[in-house]
């Protein structure tokens, strides 16, 4: 494996340094800072796909901010979560089609014989290997849900 996407990372908190855009060197530097946290945290140097899984946190935790801020008529706020949403995706694999997703969830279902609600784990458990970090796993939930209900 390799560590890609800290290394780039770390390239472009130097540019936006240099170009002299804080709010990017703000943000790269936030995502540094999380992944040097586990680092220490797990004692190890992270690979790409851990870096993936730290950014799709730090995704989540701004919608759910835009959510909170929209919601107490904050919109400035909401708005810079988007901005930082935008630079942190930025650095995720390409994300997959809707289309594709539909037909990873097929598939999965059809290869694991699922039936209903009950073997849901079954399904997201085997999608995961398939759509870590290339798509929005609440989006993928709700399409194994339909396809079994």
């Amino acid at each position: 494996m390799s560590n890609h996407i800290k290394a780039s990372i770390k390239h472009e908190v130097s540019l936006s340094m240099k170009e002299g855009n804080k709010f990017r060197t703000t943000t790269l530097r936030l995502i540094v800072s999380s992944f040097q946290v586990e680092e220490i945290n797990k004692k190890i140097d992270l690979e790409d796909k851990e870096c993936i899984v730290i950014l799709e946190k730090m995704i989540k935790q701004r919608k759910d901010s835009i959510t909170q801020f929209e919601a107490a008529g904050r919109k400035e706020l909401a708005q810079k979560e988007k901005d930082e949403i935008l630079i942190i995706k930025e650095f995720m694999p390409e994300q997959l089609s809707t289309e594709e997703v539909i037909k990873l969830v097929n598939k999965v279902i059809s290869e694991t014989n699922a039936q209903s609600m009950k073997d849901m784990g079954t399904v997201m458990g085997k999608l995961k290997e398939f759509t870590s970090g290339k798509a929005d796993s609440g989006f993928v939930s709700s399409e194994v849900k339909k396809a079994l209900s």
